[in-house]
């Protein structure tokens, strides 16, 4: 009995292609994830905190609490 294994046209097969777009689609969620916590710390501090000191921490503290999510989507599905 033969393994057939699909492959494409860089000689790659279906699973290793399919291991590859996991990680882009993880790696891709954790850099959205960091650049929105970037972003509120910035506009928090750069722009809110003129209008409302509240609003600003507010903002801060989601920014603190995105990192440890954003590894978490990032290793979530991790191939061991």
């Amino acid at each position: 009995m033969e393994h057939h294994v699909r492959e494409d046209e860089n000689g790659r097969d279906d699973a290793r292609e399919t291991k590859d777009a996991r990680l882009h689609r993880r790696m891709r969620r954790y850099l959205w994830l960091m650049g929105t916590c970037i972003v509120l710390i910035v506009l928090a501090w750069n722009v809110v905190r003129f209008f409302s000191i509240t609003a600003a921490v507010v903002m801060s503290m989601i920014a603190a609490v995105i990192p440890p999510i954003a590894v978490i989507v990032a290793n979530n599905g991790e191939d061991r």
